[in-house]
């Protein structure tokens, strides 16, 4: 069955907006009650709102790394939740690129099709748009879940061997194999290519590039774990050079049409770390090489980072990036309530809230948040005994 929304509109009397794009956020709260609740483009894609789910790891793929029920119940649940976009969990480029066992992966047929299962179904009961995380995990990987006991899986108990920039181990881990050669970075970027050839295939709507938190891609761009010589490394045009190689790849592989992001890092929270300032440059490069945005997060390279875990502790990174490039960002961390995500985009902090453990704890945050700032949402008609103008109790519940 088709889901076919019942919509709702506050404002009477305005004209609806033409402004689908990151203008002037004063003018378009003119027009409408709350920001957060007002459209957004990327390229050809229109979000309903400001609203994206982060992706959320779970770790419950089958032993081949195929998407399960568990995926189509999480990611079916997360698609009704009136967010504007849902971005798939990391999923890994290659069976070596995954954090822990049961990984979700896109380097197989077989990953393609259960993959394209869950986004099928996931189609068929709403109309939010539909991004996917490309990600390999570097030195970080070959460990037990999060769930379970904190423990390396060593390679006779079916660990896997780990490859970064340079052979600087992640505390408790095994060292990783420095890929050294050319050929080996070309064969790095292919997997990347391949798997976004593949998310094309599947019809989604947006790709995000994981280069933050510690994994591959950030092991090349940080100073504390690229200790190479040779052109990929030294100062900070090396040290990007291998990234920007592997976002190039995939603008090319990817629809002109579809927009393309990155998740990167806004510092390491370490002294001798990325920083802020390399941030900026390093936005400035993914700009011009047609990323559309860039949502910025932090930390994950050393475990003795000093992290500042306030509300909103990493929104002035991406403030600062969308100031100085003028490229679109998203912004991250401990943001939980409305008026709070309100605050940073009519202040221009960042055009896009992505929110991750606020979803997992309420699935229908968006719905709340509509009430909240009186924003436009949308309901299945399945649910609409639920709607504030049906069911008043909805208001109070919502505070």
């Amino acid at each position: 069955m088709v889901y076919q929304p019942a919509t709702r509109t506050r404002l009477t009397g305005l004209p609806k907006p033409k402004i689908l794009s990151p203008l002037p956020l004063k003018f378009l709260s003119y027009f409408m009650s709350s920001v957060l609740f007002s459209p957004l483009a990327l390229r050809s894609m229109r979000l309903e709102n400001r609203i994206v789910v982060s992706p959320l790891a779970q770790f419950m793929a089958d032993e081949d790394e195929n998407a399960t029920d568990w995926h189509l119940m999480h990611l079916g649940t997360l698609a009704l939740s009136g967010a504007g976009l849902l971005i798939t969990e990391a999923v890994t480029v290659e069976p070596r690129g995954a954090n822990t066992t049961n990984y979700l992966g896109l380097c197989s047929d077989a990953n393609e099709r259960a993959l394209k299962r869950v986004i099928d179904f996931c189609r068929s009961v709403a109309p939010i748009k539909l991004g996917i995380q490309l990600h390999h995990v570097g030195r970080k990987g070959s460990v037990t879940k999060p769930w379970e006991k904190p423990a390396e899986i060593g390679l006779a108990q079916g660990g896997w061997p780990l490859i970064s920039a340079s052979n600087t181990p992640y505390p408790g881990r095994k060292n990783p194999i420095e890929v050294t050669d050319e050929d080996g970075l070309a064969r790095l970027k292919s997997l990347f290519v391949e798997s976004t050839r593949r998310a094309a295939r599947i019809g989604f709507d947006l790709i995000e590039l994981h280069a933050a938190h510690g994994y591959l891609l950030h092991s090349f761009l940080s100073p504390l774990t690229n200790l190479r010589e040779d052109r990929y490394g030294g100062d900070l045009e090396g040290r990007m050079r291998f990234p920007l190689e592997v976002f190039q790849a995939l603008r090319t592989a990817w629809p002109h049409e579809k927009p393309i992001g990155a998740k990167i890092s806004g510092t390491d929270f370490a002294n001798g770390g990325w920083t802020p300032d390399e941030a900026v440059l390093y936005a400035r490069e993914l700009k011009s090489l047609g990323c559309d945005y860039v949502t910025v997060s932090g930390g994950g390279v050393v475990l003795d980072a000093k992290v500042p875990a306030v509300p909103g502790y990493q929104v002035p990174y991406a403030e600062r990036v969308r100031r100085e490039t003028g490229i679109m960002t998203g912004a991250v961390g401990l943001i939980s309530n409305p008026q709070q995500a309100e605050e940073i985009v009519v202040n221009g902090k960042a055009d896009f809230i992505s929110l991750g453990r606020a979803m997992l704890f309420d699935p229908h945050w968006p719905w709340r948040a509509a009430v909240l700032l009186d924003g436009e949402m949308k309901y299945p008609p399945q649910y609409a005994w639920c709607h504030p103008n049906a069911w008043p109790p909805a208001r109070a519940l919502a505070d």
